[in-house]
């Protein structure tokens, strides 16, 4: 199939699966489509494993949003689909770019459409399909947008075809039909601008034999002058680091919050200055290793200061995790407290990233390229677990267990809740809960969420 058959024929499936439906199951449908016909237009040279990786997790996704139906799982749907249509084209275009490609393509979507020698085949179209297309096609398109302006404009346009049942929606078809061809177009036959593709190497992970020159960042400065700034900066850096971390842990561990909010609050604070803390420390370690002083044979002590440093966040970040680990030891598990956990995580593992960018002597590239992988892998795990269930059958095992705050604000733990009504035997708890559910068991059948068929 050609490009333009791949555009209408998933415009066409987009208006069946979402015209008169709510999002649900059809969004999982397409997804599936999306990435299974992505599969076979892909030529075999660029079915790396990254793009067998990103074919895996868009189906995943799809199965997850089928499931959920919740932001995190859209958020993984989308991020999932067109990083594979992405991959399958550019095989070695960074992931960065992905977003000034999709900024651009998206407003300028009008222009390309309307250049249809640049993607309808040159050729011309047999003579059936032609006059099909010629004579019946484009007339009933149309007729249809047309139709539906008039009616909605003259109420004795509209009487006039009263006696005429037709149950459809026109203006949702249009909008259906609009939507669809935008995503389907732009997915198809995305463009990528010469200015995106020269600044491909700008996100090379390695330097190249002119950045390995030794020469000063800037002009007002020579070599040796900055290489002693450096070692200065980050000598005042570690020390300054070693008492806050003092501070820090003794504040946490050793004196003793007022109130529980007090503790929550303050718990969310420190938290939020070391994540603060970290990225501040990797910006700084990538301005003074953006260069020449990877290969510098006297700015080895700069390097040991700088990985000395990396060290000291760490144990931060350590002990950071501890505390958000007894803080849920003694007050429970919120989604919040998981949230700490994803940032602190990632926080290490950037540091991780910055002593590899050191050791191995990347560019800041590197940083940026690696971490970009690794916030989707978050957005993922998000969508994939049923983190509200989780956090529901962990605290129904406490005595501070408050039902009313699991029935509003925790999602996705109706099972949880019915067994520990079941186990309570709660009549009237099991029949809110149902209750609660009975609206997504009566949703058209492309309209629901498979978490709540298997509510009962």
């Amino acid at each position: 199939m050609k490009t333009h058959h791949y555009i209408l024929l998933t415009t066409i499936l987009f208006i069946i699966l979402f015209y008169d439906q709510n999002v649900g199951l059809n969004l999982g449908i397409i997804t599936v489509i999306y990435s299974g016909l992505t599969f076979f237009r892909t030529p075999v040279k660029n079915r790396t494993s990254t793009f067998f990786f990103l074919l895996m997790t868009s189906l995943l996704s799809a199965t997850a949003f089928a499931w959920y139906g919740d932001f995190p799982s859209f958020l993984a749907v989308v991020s999932s689909v067109i990083l594979l249509g992405y991959r399958s084209r550019n095989r070695r275009m960074k992931i960065l770019l992905l977003i000034p490609v999709i900024v651009t393509n998206c407003s300028t979507f009008l222009c390309r459409f309307f250049s249809f020698d640049k993607w309808l085949p040159k050729r011309k179209i047999p003579g059936f399909w032609q006059k099909m297309f010629a004579f019946i096609f484009i007339p009933l398109l149309l007729i249809s947008v047309f139709f539906g302006i008039y009616a909605a404009g003259s109420d004795h346009f509209a009487n006039l075809f009263t006696n005429i049942e037709l149950d459809i929606n026109f203006w949702q078809l249009i909008a259906m039909t609009v939507l669809g061809l935008f995503v389907a177009f732009n997915y198809w036959n995305y463009a990528v601008e010469k200015a995106i593709y020269k600044s491909n190497f700008i996100l090379n992970n390695d330097f190249t034999e002119n950045d390995k020159i030794l020469k000063p960042t800037y002009s007002f400065f020579d070599l040796d002058t900055e290489r002693m700034s450096g070692v200065i900066s980050l000598l005042a850096l570690n020390i300054l680091l070693i008492f806050f971390i003092i501070t820090y842990n003794y504040e946490q561990f050793f004196e003793t919050a007022t109130s529980p909010s007090r503790l929550s609050q303050e718990t969310h604070e420190r938290v939020n200055v070391v994540i603060i803390s970290i990225v501040m420390a990797i910006f700084v370690i990538m301005f003074y290793f953006k260069s020449s002083f990877n290969f510098d044979s006297k700015a080895r002590l700069m390097r040991i200061l700088a990985k000395i440093w990396i060290f000291l966040n760490a144990a931060l970040v350590i002990s950071a995790l501890v505390k958000n680990s007894e803080y849920i030891e003694n007050y429970g598990l919120t989604y919040k407290r998981l949230g700490v956990y994803a940032f602190l995580i990632l926080s290490f593992i950037g540091l991780v990233m910055t002593f590899m960018k050191i050791q191995l002597r990347k560019r800041n590239a590197f940083l940026f390229n690696t971490m970009t992988w690794y916030i989707y892998g978050t957005i993922l795990t998000c969508s994939y677990i049923n983190w509200g269930g989780i956090i529901t059958s962990q605290n129904m095992k406490r005595k501070d267990f408050v039902l009313s705050y699991y029935e509003t604000t925790v999602n996705f733990n109706e099972k949880q809740l019915l067994e520990y009504a079941e186990k309570r035997h709660d009549g009237k708890l099991k029949q809110e809960i149902l209750n609660k559910v009975k609206p997504q068991h009566e949703e058209k059948m492309l309209s629901k969420i498979l978490y709540y068929q298997t509510v009962k």
